[in-house]
């Protein structure tokens, strides 16, 4: 059985560092493919790693992006030195970005602790009021199409590929419909006047 995990350890091996072959062979062009492939395949290691050591779901999340970043970087420029070793390449760099994030974390707590009193309290007091009246007025000015968008996508709460389905249509035209009903509504509620 510990077998059988080496050799599928050693597969995924070869199969990273030929992607990060054709990574660096392709240089700052990039091949998108190769690299959306390895981002996949690494992605679940490096969130592991950040939350065994980080333990926060966020910080995890912030070290796949931060480390995934940096590897993509470092074949592009061909300062991978052996595409075959890209798995400890990569565990250096998680090491390397975690400290760097808890000395971050560490010198941001001692200076909160350090100036806290003398920062001022935030006054929250004050929130905008939503004219909701003039909101409505404004949301059926929108053609048809524009404002079925913004009702099944904010009142509804409905993701892009449920609304696409439901109004027969794509999901990046659902985007660029939602984008153009949302710049008129703010265009209207902006006017000084709407009847």
């Amino acid at each position: 059985m510990l077998g059988c995990l080496n050799n599928l350890d050693q597969a995924d091996n070869l199969e990273d560092s030929a992607l990060a072959r054709r990574i660096a062979a392709a240089g700052a062009d990039g091949d998108r493919m190769a690299e959306a492939e390895l981002c996949r395949r690494l992605a679940p290691r490096v969130r592991f790693y950040g939350l065994k050591h980080l333990r926060d779901e966020q910080a995890a999340a912030d070290l796949v992006q931060q480390v995934l970043l940096m590897v993509l970087e470092r074949l592009r420029s061909g300062k991978v030195r052996q595409p075959e070793m890209l798995g400890s390449f990569m565990l250096g760099m998680c090491r390397m970005v975690v400290l760097d994030m808890k000395r971050n974390y560490a010198r941001r707590e001692r200076l909160l602790q350090t100036f806290a009193a003398d920062v001022p309290a935030a006054d929250t007091s004050f929130s905008p009021r939503l004219d909701q009246a003039k909101l409505l007025r404004c949301l059926d000015r929108l053609p048809e199409r524009e404002k079925s968008v913004l009702v099944m996508t904010f009142y509804d709460d409905q993701r892009a590929a449920q609304v696409a389905t439901e109004l027969g249509i794509s999901e990046t035209n659902v985007r660029v419909i939602r984008h153009r009903g949302l710049q008129r509504l703010r265009d209207c509620l902006q006017t000084r006047s709407v009847s």
